[in-house]
Parts: C-alpha cells; sequence; structure tokens
C-alpha cells in the first residue's frame, strides 16, 4: 500500500533552519572564493578548498536537516551511516571540483557551463545519495519529470553560485548572492522530495538495519555545523576580507627618497660649483 508522507514535521522549523544553513555554507564559501582572487599572494589552494568545502558542508547540513522533518505514517524510517558519510564526501568533493576549476579558469561560457554541470549533478548525486541512505518497511519511488527538475534546478543554481564567486566581490552582494543560493538549493531539495513516492510492505514487524534520524543524524550535523562556525570565525577575522577590495589593492607605502615624483631633502642633488667660483673664493681669503 501506499505510505502517507509528510515532509514537514515539525512544521516550518526544518525548512527555515535548512535554508538559514544552505545561505550560511553559501555565504562562507563565497567569501572565501573572493578572498583567493584579492591577493594573488595568497594560499589560493587553500582558500578554495575552504570555499568548497563550506559550500559543501552547507549543503549537505540543509539536505538532512529538512530530512529530520520527513516522515512516513506507516513505518519507522532509519538511515545507514556509511552512505550518509559518502553523501557529504560527494558533495564537498564535486563542489571543489567546480570551485577549482572556476578559481583557475574564470567564468568563460564553456568554463562556467562545464563547471556548472559538473557540480550541479553532484549536488544532485548528494540528495539521491542522502535518499538512498533511508531504511525504511517499504520501498522507495520517484518520479521522472520530478527527479529530472530537481536535477535542472541543482545545476542551474550550480552554475549561478560559481558565476557569482568569481564576480561578485563585494560584501553586501556576496551576501545577496547567497540568499539567492540558498532558496535555489532548498528548491532543488523540496522538488526532488515532491516527486518522492513511499510504498509500505504489508507485512508488519519485519527488522532493517541502521539509525533512527535523531539517534544518527543529529551528532552527525554537529561536526559539519562545527566547521562552518569555525570557517565564520577565519573570514570574519581575516583583514583583507574585513577591510574589502580596496585592502587587496593597496599599493605599498613607498620608501624614503624612492622615487616618486616628490624630491626629498636627501635627493635634491647639491648645486655644482664652476671654476671661476672656486677661483674667486681662493683669491678672497
Amino acid at each position: 500500500m501506499d505510505g502517507t508522507v509528510d515532509g514537514f514535521r515539525y512544521g516550518a522549523v526544518t525548512p527555515v533552519a535548512a535554508y538559514l544553513m544552505a545561505c550560511l555554507g553559501g555565504a562562507l564559501g563565497l567569501r572565501c572564493i573572493v578572498r583567493s582572487l584579492l591577493d594573488t599572494r595568497s594560499w589560493k589552494p587553500g582558500w578554495l578548498a575552504l570555499g568548497a568545502a563550506s559550500i559543501g558542508c552547507g549543503i549537505w547540513t540543509m539536505h538532512f536537516i529538512a530530512m529530520t522533518g520527513f516522515h512516513v505514517e506507516e513505518t519507522r524510517i532509519r538511515y545507514d551511516a556509511s552512505t550518509t558519510v559518502l553523501s557529504l564526501v560527494v558533495a564537498v568533493a564535486v563542489v571543489g571540483i567546480g570551485v577549482f576549476i572556476v578559481g583557475y579558469r574564470g567564468t568563460g561560457g564553456v568554463t562556467l557551463a562545464v563547471a556548472g554541470v559538473v557540480t550541479g549533478l553532484g549536488v544532485a548525486a548528494m540528495h539521491y545519495l542522502g535518499m538512498a541512505a533511508m531504511r525504511l518497511h517499504g520501498d522507495i519511488g520517484y518520479d521522472p519529470v520530478g527527479v529530472a527538475l530537481s536535477v535542472l534546478i541543482a545545476i542551474a543554481a550550480a552554475t549561478a553560485a560559481l558565476w557569482a564567486a568569481v564576480t561578485i566581490r563585494g560584501f553586501l552582494t556576496s551576501l545577496g548572492a547567497s540568499l539567492v543560493m540558498g532558496v535555489a538549493v532548498s528548491g532543488m531539495h523540496y522538488t526532488g522530495m515532491a516527486a518522492v513516492s513511499i510504498h509500505v510492505h504489508d507485512a508488519t514487524g519485519g527488522t532493517w538495519e541502521g539509525d533512527s534520524p535523531m539517534s544518527l543524524l543529529l551528532p552527525m550535523l554537529l561536526g559539519p555545523v562545527v566547521f562552518l562556525l569555525l570557517a565564520g570565525v577565519v573570514v570574519m577575522f581575516d583583514p583583507l576580507l574585513v577591510h574589502g577590495e580596496r585592502a587587496g589593492n593597496r599599493k605599498p607605502a613607498p620608501q624614503p627618497g624612492a622615487s616618486t615624483g616628490v624630491r626629498t631633502a636627501n635627493s635634491i642633488p647639491a648645486p655644482r660649483t664652476s671654476w671661476h667660483d672656486t677661483n674667486s673664493r681662493t683669491r678672497g681669503r
């Protein structure tokens, strides 16, 4: 029989919390990528990796916070720990591929399209790997149209995020881009969830492996959330990001006596003394 699916068991709490985590990860990721572009002398791979990890953790955290509100009336839901961790690894790794592509090759049409498709497919793969981690007394079905639409939304969201990462520099514009990114990622998630149908097995009393959502997801979410908070501390206290782009373009102060168009006292040449001046001074002694 078909199960009664409820994606909002706790009302608006889980969608709002999930959206905020997606925005946090997106905002931190965008600022880290901007940091790698402001100062070419900085360790670019490190900032790009931190940005990719922030975006990946934000997307993954968003998904599983939202999944704590997913409920099927006729059966309990459990999660396989290894598949859940694998979905996190996929999210960070694939987002990292897209971030490094645009970080080193820019946002040319072909480059951005390739990076956006790769990253979007990775985000979709993370979502459906997370769904594959579910263990329940039934079978999970998907509407192909809904799945295809969710993948297209993921690709569009990833492309827009990568474009914003290397194009938008200001803090307020980055914040606005992260809010839009959060809407797109949440839209992808709930579009995919709208395509889900559950066929519950008639037999009852069966057992299956896995951990309950509260016993697995909440402790597992703690790690990415702490990581995002630490990444936020790094971004907030980085001098270049605090002072903005102008600090990155600030020229070093000229050294005393350097050729700057204004002569200092030490740089003014002494007046030349002619032979006649020397001879007249000698006769006057």
